[in-house]
């Protein structure tokens, strides 16, 4: 737990480019594979926190690779391979600028909305009387721009066709794959004991063909319930038993940071970071019900460079 990855910095053959995301570093190679490298940084309301977390790179890399291995049936996906615990490496493609946010309950964000009063969320109607982690008559799509910094922001479906932001023939696509991830995730979820609460998918063209690009189903871009305790607390009003990131927000905000300018993020403990760390590999193991047996936390730097270049050099020799 001593070595967590904060970042990398390699200059790996014909790159062409290198991003860092808020969790994710990005390399682009030959503009033909984008290089994924799931660091264990850790965000929440668009801001990178202090501390980073051990594992949670790996747990969110094994998590996406085994759900886009699960779900090619649905759409195709970026994923060319995983030579190491924290990398994927997939087909360049160009992303759509929108994220689909699919939920099936009014919780988080959709709830701290409907508290204030509205009744629409993205341009979808959401009937009245609902409480927070009440199941919705059925999944609504709660589509965000996607911000290359600072905050996402909530759009609708009519804005994105009418702005030409996507055509209207790729948005209808996306949703329809969208929410057939949905299905299939939730069913996935179920067999293991949870309830996929709300989850988002990114989307990208290489060439003609859309693909399912970036995670799936991780402790990052979902909402997990346990089954077995969710109607008993619901009826109670208390607060769900769940595996996800939220628990990382309603820590900040207890301690007065939601990510507003002027507020500091409050000091993550070694205790807590430990916690933290414990709840991402519990949810790795509820979710795909096999164990978490953890990489090496020696030189994660050095092994992640062996294990991409191996992979560069067989493309070389074997270009497709």
């Amino acid at each position: 737990m001593e070595n967590p990855l904060l970042h990398t910095n390699f200059h790996f053959p014909d790159q062409k480019h290198f991003y860092q995301g808020k969790v994710r570093d990005v390399y682009t190679i030959s503009d033909r594979f984008l290089v994924m490298i799931a660091s264990d940084r850790i965000s929440a309301f668009d801001v990178v926190l202090p501390r980073a977390i051990p594992y949670k790179g790996q747990v969110l890399n094994q998590i996406a690779g085994y759900f886009l291995d699960a779900t090619r049936d649905i759409v195709p996906n970026w994923k060319l391979a995983s030579p190491d615990p924290v990398v994927t490496i997939g087909r360049l493609c160009k992303p759509f600028p929108v994220e689909m946010i699919v939920r099936g309950y009014l919780s988080g964000s959709a709830w701290r909305t409907y508290k204030k009063g509205a009744r629409h969320i993205c341009g979808v109607a959401v009937p009245d009387g609902l409480r927070e982690h009440q199941k919705l008559p059925q999944p609504i799509l709660t589509p965000t721009t996607k911000a290359a910094e600072g905050h996402d922001e909530d759009i609708s479906r009519e804005e994105i066709i009418s702005q030409g932001i996507v055509t209207e023939k790729d948005y209808l696509q996306l949703e329809e794959y969208a929410l057939k991830l949905f299905a299939k995730g939730t069913e996935m979820a179920a067999r293991q004991g949870l309830i996929l609460v709300d989850t988002k998918y990114e989307f990208g063209k290489s060439g003609a063909d859309i693909m399912l690009i970036d995670e799936i189903h991780t402790p990052d871009s979902s909402r997990y319930f346990m089954a077995d305790s969710y109607g008993k607390r619901f009826a109670k009003g208390e607060t769900q038993n769940q595996l996800s990131k939220e628990f990382v927000r309603e820590w900040l905000m207890e301690n007065g940071f939601q990510g507003l300018e002027g507020q500091e993020i409050p000091e993550m403990t070694d205790a807590f970071v430990a916690q933290v760390s414990a709840r991402y590999i519990e949810l790795f193991e509820k979710v795909t019900g096999q164990q978490f047996v953890p990489a090496s936390q020696e030189n994660p730097v050095k092994r992640i460079e062996k294990q991409v270049m191996q992979f560069l050099k067989t493309q070389a020799k074997n270009p497709q």
